[in-house]
């Protein structure tokens, strides 16, 4: 009995249906090859810094919850929402990475603000 692999039609199969979702994928290839061209490296940079540096977020967030609430939150909520904000911001950046090519969100913004832990909330 002779078994038959479905394995290489996938590809064409998900092909066709990136190309035929209607009106997003005609958005998608209106634009400009260099705006396109722009919006992947930039998501694809923006994975990566947030991959590498997702940790900063520990300290950010002890640093902001001290500052706005007062020492005692600091010192206990800050590390949870360290924590908390070093999980999104890292797996995010997997994400963007992983998906650079494709313009999601919206014209490759960033997937939360602020873009990277260095900058202001």
């Amino acid at each position: 009995m002779r078994r038959i692999s479905f394995i290489p039609v996938l590809p064409l199969i998900l092909l066709f249906v990136i190309l035929n979702t209607g009106s997003s994928s005609a958005a998608f290839f209106d634009t400009a090859p260099q705006e396109e061209l722009d919006g992947m490296s930039g998501k694809l940079v923006r994975g990566i810094a947030n991959t590498a540096t997702g940790w900063g977020e520990l300290p950010k967030q002890i640093i902001i919850t001290w500052k706005e609430d007062g020492a005692a939150r600091g010192i206990f909520v800050g590390p949870l929402k360290g924590i908390g904000m070093t999980i999104v911001r890292t797996i995010s950046g997997v994400a963007e990475i992983v998906t650079f090519y494709l313009p999601v969100p919206q014209e490759y913004k960033p997937y939360f603000e602020p873009e990277f832990v260095w900058q202001k909330e």
